[in-house]
């Protein structure tokens, strides 16, 4: 009875139908050993593409300029906010363009940073010194393109 109660319990958890609970014991665990195997060439499939994935990481890592600092410029009313993700390793990245956005008549109100893995991700938030005026997020983006381009 034990015996019987467990295949019907791996049958359920195989193919929860209610017809599953009417297969052989032998059917039971031909399935079972089927669905065992699919799941490993899962999991090996699976850690092939995280290699993959990690030696991608790891040569986009070794690359420099815009590859290695993306940003975003949001234009909100009389404010601008720069999203900005860069290595850890470039310490410089955010003092430059702090001064682009002083340069342009947006100075800084606001900087929030938070770091992950490798990467720092900074989001500055500035306001246009006159409000009727504003700020010109188009060139404020190009200037950073070219910052962020490299030497």
């Amino acid at each position: 009875m034990f015996t019987k109660d467990l295949l019907s319990k791996l049958a359920s958890l195989i193919n929860p139908t209610p017809q599953a609970t009417k297969w052989k014991s032998l059917d039971v665990l031909d399935q079972a050993t089927a669905h065992v195997k699919q799941l490993e060439q899962r999991v090996e499939m699976l850690k092939k593409r995280k290699q993959q994935l990690e030696g991608s990481t790891d040569e986009t890592a070794g690359m420099r300029g815009s590859m290695s600092t993306v940003f975003t410029v949001t234009e909100l009313d009389s404010a601008i906010e720069v999203c900005l993700i860069s290595r850890s390793n470039d310490k410089f990245i955010l003092t430059r363009v702090l001064d682009v956005l002083e340069e342009e008549a947006a100075p800084v109100v606001a900087v929030s940073y938070s770091r992950v893995g490798d990467k720092i991700h900074y989001i500055i938030n500035s306001q246009a010194v006159c409000s009727r005026i504003g700020i010109d997020s188009s060139r404020v983006h190009e200037r950073l393109k070219r910052l962020t381009a490299g030497p």
